[in-house]
């Protein structure tokens, strides 16, 4: 099984991850910020990846620290369980409708991570949450976890449908991504050897 664990203790946050790449999307996720929990415990369901995520963040000073953090510990938690990538499938693209939304993201597991994120967002806040760190999450999940990663919503008119189909397409993409290739499981998937 394709598992790790991560442990990360700051001044402004402490956070436990456990992530099972082989699992069936069971998770167990407490950020503090309810809409957080909510895009998490979608990114768990629909890439079958288990996720156990428990957050303590000041967020008596705002919600930066526990969204950026949060991302980083489950982004590191990825690539550890991922070991030396040997037999991944690599790339991943998916399409996530919801309702009026159509959102598509595709991403590389390169170790050269990057981020391209477009996606429009016309209110502060979803539930509790800013709306300007939800494109902070992605960077910092793409960072952490050394990934290639580009989201864009296509159109959509209800904010809460454009982030929750950006969170379901990246679960998708992902699913995709971290499948071992039975053609060639026992090979890391570049050229050069090592990714």
């Amino acid at each position: 099984m394709r598992r790790a664990e991560i442990h990360r203790n700051t001044a402004e946050t402490q956070i436990d991850v456990t992530v099972n790449l082989d699992g069936t999307g069971i998770y167990s996720v407490s950020t503090g910020i309810g809409f957080l929990d909510h895009m998490i415990e979608q990114l768990s369901r629909h890439s079958l990846i288990d996720l156990d995520v428990k957050t303590v963040g000041d967020l008596h000073v705002d919600q930066h620290h526990t969204t950026e953090d949060t991302a980083i510990a489950i982004g590191e938690a990825v690539a550890k369980a991922l070991g030396d990538k040997r037999g991944i499938s690599r790339y991943g693209t998916a399409y996530a409708p919801m309702d009026e939304t159509l959102t598509r993201v595709s991403l590389d597991i390169s170790g050269r991570p990057w981020l391209v994120f477009k996606a429009p967002f016309s209110v502060q806040r979803l539930g509790e949450w800013d709306t300007e760190l939800i494109e902070h999450w992605f960077q910092s999940f793409a960072q952490a976890a050394g990934i290639t990663l580009h989201v864009e919503n296509l159109y959509g008119a209800n904010n809460h449908h454009v982030v929750e189909s950006c969170f379901k397409g990246l679960a998708r993409a992902l699913r995709q991504a971290v499948e071992i290739d039975q053609r060639k499981a026992d090979a890391i998937p570049s050229t050069k050897g090592i990714l």
